[in-house]
């Protein structure tokens, strides 16, 4: 086939690295990039699994450190933050496991930030009711939000 002329003469292994080196990897997602590349099925599952043993590839480690990033930097909500992980090929059950037990402050926070950045004073609360429940937050998160946010503008509606 095309795809294997396109190949270049370094191994799975190798190539597998190179990706990995320049941007952190799920298992699923490094597999995809090899395929795409035309690696054979056989030296792909050779390389990730001398690159688990090794420790270069950890889905476990990866996911903590890229939903902690993302929980910590983001105004995305939790929900929003699990679909990017997942598209990013972590299991889902490991993306749960990241989940703090109590994110409702957080997730506040988050919320609000999307308010600021969205919704001048006066905004009609449906609307940003709206706004927030299509980017995944909770309804008491969201309430909290608005409120506050409609405390910081001395609204009510």
């Amino acid at each position: 086939t095309m795809r294997q002329k396109i190949k270049s003469n370094k191994t799975a292994l190798v190539q597998a690295v190179d990706l990995l080196a320049r941007q952190e990897h799920s298992t699923q997602k490094l597999r995809e990039k090899l395929r795409q590349r035309g690696y054979e099925e056989e030296e792909i599952e050779a390389a990730i699994q001398r690159l688990e043993e090794k420790h270069y590839l950890n889905d476990e480690d990866a996911c903590a450190r890229q939903f902690q990033y993302l929980y910590e930097n983001s105004r995305s909500s939790v929900k929003q933050i699990q679909a990017k992980l997942m598209q990013r090929g972590f299991e889902s059950s490991l993306i749960r496991s990241c989940i703090p037990s109590d994110t409702f402050q957080r997730e506040t926070r988050a919320a609000l930030h999307c308010l600021r950045l969205k919704f001048r004073a006066g905004a009609e609360a449906r609307k940003m009711m709206q706004h927030l429940y299509t980017r995944g937050f909770d309804s008491s998160a969201m309430r909290a939000a608005i409120d506050a946010f409609q405390q910081e503008n001395n609204t009510e509606e």
